[in-house]
């Protein structure tokens, strides 16, 4: 599995970015752009996070743990700075809301599906996943309340609206901070196990400094694809008839998930459903304490503030799926009807997300 993560990494470096170059040069039809630009971030996606898990097993368990937390989502986060920068504010909030259901609802319902399909009954610590269950919940709080303050306190200007968003991502962020302390030192016991068995394998994989050469290629590369995935989302989106929220939410969060998916599967698979389930709903928690604060203070920089008001079908998207999630994780246990269910609620959605007006 490992190797065939590098090889699609590798044919994606020296076939689909130059294509998708070659392409944009030419002035084609963009939605072949945007094609080419997503097959190649899937697998340099699933190449970052495999170099990224090498060097975590070398630095240690803390810095390890923190490593994959802040490049977990970086293809994610690469897309939606691009984003940002061209002022897709919309492209940028929906691609959010997208990894954050994509990841507990798909990505977990897959799982649950591919691995119950073995194992009658999956087990994972409850405790665990009921404190992910709960800054889950935190997050979709986070996300509600600017949606709140703006249709019952509009008047008070945009202003005071982007000012409440960044206040709250301040606190996010916080928490973000927080709970890394919780699951890295003070009850570590309660994440170790599998997730340290998957880890094993990767000492003996690559030098330190392939992996940092490989982390940086790869970054640079995603940047370029991004570029070209960003900047053919309007014409896309004119040219098909779908509107921005749905290439965001559904097209673009599946494009930088795409190496969550197939880890959390694999996972499960083997029957570690501990691992399956922090990969998911761990990857959405980063999306919605890191990577949305981290967003918000870096438009600032860049000169175009954010704001996290969300549409109010996104923020209903989310609790529900939110609340769902927690459900599911409340006996500890999973099987496959679970999964199904999960996948069906995300395939509602998706359908509702297509019909909705831009």
């Amino acid at each position: 599995m490992q190797w065939l993560k590098r090889l699609l990494g590798l044919n994606a470096l020296l076939m689909f970015l130059p294509v998708a170059l070659v392409l944009k040069a030419l002035h084609p039809d963009p939605l072949l752009i945007f094609a080419a630009s997503a097959l190649a971030i899937v697998p340099l996606a699933g190449l970052m996070g495999e170099a990224t898990e090498v060097l975590a097993a070398r630095v240690g368990a803390g810095l390890g743990g923190l490593l994959n937390a802040s490049l977990g989502n970086a293809a994610e986060l690469i897309i939606a700075m691009v984003a940002l920068r061209e002022g897709l504010h919309d492209v940028v909030k929906a691609s959010i809301t997208g990894s954050i259901i994509g990841n507990i609802l798909l990505v977990l319902g897959l799982a649950m599906v591919a691995g119950g399909l073995r194992h009658p009954a999956q087990r994972f610590n409850q405790t665990a996943a009921g404190m992910s269950a709960s800054l889950l919940l935190l997050s979709a709080v986070g996300l509600v309340v600017p949606a709140l303050f703006h249709l019952t306190a509009s008047d008070q200007g945009e202003r005071v609206e982007r000012e409440l968003s960044l206040e709250i991502s301040i606190v996010l962020f916080a928490i973000y901070v927080l709970s890394l302390v919780f699951s890295l030192m003070t009850h570590r016991h309660l994440y170790v196990g599998e997730a340290a068995e998957n880890h094993g394998h990767h000492r003996t994989a690559w030098s330190t400094g392939t992996v940092s050469g490989v982390l940086a290629a790869v970054t640079v590369a995603i940047a370029i694809m991004s570029e070209l995935l960003v900047s053919a989302i309007e014409p896309v989106a004119e040219q098909v008839g779908l509107t921005q929220i749905f290439l965001g939410v559904i097209l673009v969060a599946l494009v930088g998930n795409a190496a969550e998916h197939s880890t959390a599967v694999v996972a499960a698979m083997k029957n570690k459903m501990d691992l399956a389930l922090g990969i998911a709903v761990g990857s959405s928690l980063q999306i919605a304490l890191f990577v949305a604060p981290v967003l918000v203070f870096a438009s600032y920089l860049v000169g175009q503030p954010l704001d996290l008001i969300f549409t109010p079908f996104e923020v209903a998207a989310v609790t529900v799926s939110v609340l769902i999630v927690g459900f599911v994780a409340m006996d500890g246990e999973s099987h496959w009807m679970e999964g199904v269910m999960l996948m069906g609620v995300y395939l509602i959605l998706a359908i509702a997300f297509f019909f909705l007006p831009g």
